[in-house]
């Protein structure tokens, strides 16, 4: 399971000839094919060699030191037939569902837990927090924040089905309070991914002059949801 939210920069200079679309698509093919043909790699060696690959492919046209070259949170889960291996980098989120339907949130939770007067503008999260220490970590054009990711491994017995939200999906827990995240798992498996995605853009559309909900700086956020029953 590879997931990827691109992060649209701010209107101005990236440094980037090219677009976030077309950034998450040579990341998201990169380790679609590291993490099947090369087994042996972990998952933090598959997305550092993925951004290494990626990088190489604008290098010589884009600057790729500028804090707002394309990039993109990450999701990635891997399974066989003894073990079930993942990695969180950013925002999006992992649910992991246990046999007895116990769910846990794999959570890399950096961005969340920096100060909200931090976050006022895109232009100080891009040039001050983002990719820094102190900050929060996404993908890139430098191959080290893999090391940053949050990463682990289950027994494959553990585990009978995963979810991957991009943060504009997991607003329905984390920004409209709606379930938690044990309650958006049965959402998804009960009625589907899509259904999720329209609850979403139904809060938000209502919310749209409101604003009732601090944190939201948008009112749409791009949002994918990928069920995977194990």
């Amino acid at each position: 399971m590879v997931v990827l939210d691109g992060v649209t920069p701010p209107a101005g200079h990236t440094g980037c000839l090219h677009s976030v679309p077309w950034f998450t698509a040579r990341l998201g093919g990169a380790l679609a094919e590291l993490t099947v043909s090369c087994p042996d790699l972990t998952l933090p060696e598959a997305l550092s060699r993925a951004i290494v690959r990626t990088a190489a492919a604008h290098a010589a046209t884009c600057d790729l030191s500028h804090p707002r070259t394309p990039q993109a949170t990450v999701v990635l889960a891997r399974w066989s037939s003894r073990t079930v291996e993942y990695l969180v980098l950013s925002d999006s989120v992992l649910l992991v569902e246990a046999p007895d339907g116990a769910v846990t949130a794999v959570l890399d939770d950096r961005l969340a837990r920096l100060p909200r007067a931090a976050l006022t503008t895109d232009a100080l999260v891009d040039s001050r927090l983002r990719n820094k220490e102190g900050g929060f970590f996404t993908a890139a054009a430098d191959a080290s924040v893999a090391a940053r990711a949050v990463t682990g491994t289950l027994p494959r017995e553990r585990v009978r089905a995963l979810t991957a939200l991009t943060d504009g999906a997991a607003r329905w827990t984390e920004k409209f309070h709606q379930g938690d995240w044990a309650a958006l798992f049965g959402l998804v498996r009960e009625e589907g991914a899509g259904a999720l995605v329209a609850r979403v853009r139904a809060l938000e559309r209502a919310d749209r002059e409101a604003r009732a909900f601090l944190g939201r700086g948008k009112t749409h956020d791009d949002a994918t949801v990928v069920f995977t029953e194990l």
